[in-house]
């Protein structure tokens, strides 16, 4: 795989190939009701011009993975959509921490996984990919909301996690918010 990132200015290209992905991952394959999603494209409120986009692509230049890095000091999913995953406590809003959302390790050529799972080694290929661009624009931990089944595929990886809440059912699905520490030194255990 190969690995681009950039804002939607930066991406060029890649854009427009990257809102039809989501699309099909997230509103055709996954069912999420999204307001703001199009016909054949999805983006959201949060994909502003300081959004940072992390893809994997084939060498043809098809997309088989995406992330979405968001700066904790603005509007980000987590303190503006899900607070209560935070279980009361403050959503953090600090410049090292950034928010990673939108996560999707799925080919769509017809060797993807069963119907909502992700491809745990293209997962963990593309964690390690967008952490390395949360690190270089000045993270050093990331926030996300995320199905619970992600935490088997965090200690698959080796990756220390620590939820921020207690998981809750939200429109059919267990969804837990956690923390993710980028320095490797920091990731020998898995914390919950």
């Amino acid at each position: 795989m190969n690995y681009v990132s950039g804002t939607a200015q930066e991406l060029g290209r890649h854009l427009r190939a990257l809102g039809q992905y989501r699309h099909r991952v997230f509103v055709q394959r996954l069912g999420w009701s999204l307001p703001e999603a199009t016909d054949d494209l999805e983006w959201d409120g949060f994909d502003r011009p300081d959004t940072v986009h992390v893809l994997a692509t084939d060498d043809t230049g098809s997309i088989h993975g995406c992330a979405r890095l968001l700066p904790t000091t603005r509007p980000y999913l987590l303190a503006q959509v899900f607070p209560q995953l935070l279980d009361g406590a403050r959503p953090p809003a600090v410049e090292h921490m950034w928010e990673l959302s939108r996560f999707a390790a799925v080919s769509l050529d017809g060797s993807a996984p069963a119907r909502g799972t992700l491809d745990t080694v293209q997962s963990l290929a593309l964690l390690a990919a967008t952490m390395d661009v949360a690190a270089r624009r000045g993270a050093c931990d990331l926030v996300s909301v995320s199905p619970v089944g992600i935490q088997r595929i965090l200690r698959k990886g080796g990756y220390a996690f620590s939820c921020l809440g207690s998981p809750q059912l939200i429109e059919g699905q267990r969804l837990f918010a956690c923390s993710l520490p980028l320095r490797p030194e920091r990731q020998a255990l898995v914390e919950d």
